[in-house]
């Protein structure tokens, strides 16, 4: 008996990379479902904790976010007192972005939850397959990041980040 007809439909790469993102945030979600925060939340909070006082528009760069999705998610966690804005005491006209206490007291109850989801995601694999996976879709992704509609701006704004999984 021959396949479903839809099964070239599942094997190409984009259908089975945008189901692995619903997974991935699946299983970020059931994690940390007590915490009441999501994967660009959580992947905000991260960049300003270790990027302190960087502007929205380099917030996103780092995430490769669009800049109207940061600016709606950053006003949820200003509104939430996760996040400050914060006048630039040399050009009162420019406004960085800073974690509250709030902000740093969330993150740091997120660690743990967040590094559980990441196990279960990488579970189904081998241990000597996690790395090789990973490294695969960091190839995937950088070989094509300059072309996509908002590439990644790895190593803008400050230091380089931790290695915490977002």
């Amino acid at each position: 008996m021959a396949g479903d007809p839809l099964d070239d439909l599942y094997d190409r790469p984009g259908f089975m990379i945008r189901r692995a993102h619903q997974i991935a945030v699946s299983v970020f979600l059931a994690q940390t479902d007590d915490l009441g925060i999501t994967t660009t939340q959580y992947g905000i909070l991260v960049v300003l904790r270790h990027r302190p006082r960087i502007d929205q528009i380099t917030v996103a760069r780092l995430l490769g976010l669009d800049r109207s999705t940061t600016g709606m998610v950053i006003r949820t966690l200003e509104e939430g007192g996760l996040v400050a804005r914060v006048v630039d005491p040399a050009d009162k006209r420019r406004r960085s972005l800073e974690l509250t206490q709030a902000g740093s007291d969330l993150l740091d109850r997120l660690a743990a939850p967040a590094e559980r989801a990441v196990a279960q995601l990488l579970a189904p694999l081998d241990p000597a397959e996690r790395p090789v996976f990973l490294a695969l879709l960091r190839k995937l992704t950088g070989a094509f990041d300059a072309t996509s509609r908002v590439p990644l701006a790895k190593g803008e704004g400050g230091p380089a980040p931790s290695s915490e999984a977002i």
